[in-house]
């Protein structure tokens, strides 16, 4: 794996909270160009990799409801990396994708990354459809490298089918909007997955409810993206990953 030297800084406002971000570009792949947005924090107790939904292209997905919260993340003190599409998915990842051997060794790359600035724990967070992603990599990856997966929103119907969900041996976490109306990612299959796991050190089913509908369901502004109830999603996502 190469690394290209960190681009440029910009500004993500979420919530309000202007947040430096560093974009930082691995070669995961011959060919193959992996840019990550950074916050890093000071003396961090883990690093989280944050997938957001939809296509995964940063600038096309800004009202996701990981990009929308991640200050959250580097204020509880972990260093936040999100991650972008790479360069040969220019058009965004499609749920194939996000499933594939290729995803997970980009996945990897960035892992392997993060551990050699700082050898704290790295977590995968999805939603959405990053949540297949997260799964992927939590899968394919794995322990020690990996030490545990938040899987939320998750597309049970649009993409997670192609995860081998019972190969996940970290701990994991599920959360899931009981008022979500996304077809793609029903409530009532996050308790049949949950019960995949069987190889996941410990696992866990959150349900909140609740949220606006500012957008379509199975877009951010909604309940699919937990709009307006952050508060009952994050504390306890930052919660168990330092219980974990």
């Amino acid at each position: 794996m190469k690394l290209a030297t960190a681009l440029f800084v910009w500004l993500l406002l979420c919530g309000g909270i202007a947040v430096a971000q560093q974009r930082v570009d691995l070669q995961p792949r011959p060919g193959v160009t992996q840019p990550i947005y950074l916050t890093p924090v000071n003396s961090p107790k883990a690093s989280v990799i944050l997938f957001p939904g939809g296509n995964g292209i940063v600038e096309q997905v800004r009202n996701n409801f990981l990009l929308r919260v991640a200050p959250r993340f580097a204020a509880a003190g972990m260093t936040v990396a999100v991650f972008d599409a790479p360069s040969d998915q220019r058009s965004g990842m499609s749920s194939q994708f996000r499933a594939s051997a290729e995803h997970a060794k980009d996945i990897a790359a960035v892992v392997d990354w993060l551990k050699s600035r700082s050898p704290v724990p790295v977590w995968l967070v999805g939603t959405s459809r990053g949540s297949v992603s997260a799964a992927n990599g939590a899968a394919t990856v794995g322990p020690p490298r990996i030490a545990g997966v938040v899987l939320t929103s998750s597309v049970w119907l649009g993409g997670m089918q192609s995860v081998a969900l019972d190969r996940i041996a970290v701990p994991t976490l599920v959360v899931h909007n009981r008022d979500d109306g996304c077809s793609e990612s029903p409530y009532a299959n996050a308790a049949p997955a949950v019960a995949q796991l069987r190889q996941a050190s410990v696992k866990e089913l959150v349900t909140v409810a609740g949220g606006m509908s500012r957008s379509t369901p199975c877009e951010a502004r909604s309940p699919h993206g937990y709009f307006g109830i952050e508060d009952q999603v994050v504390p306890p996502i930052i919660a168990w990953i330092g219980a974990h």
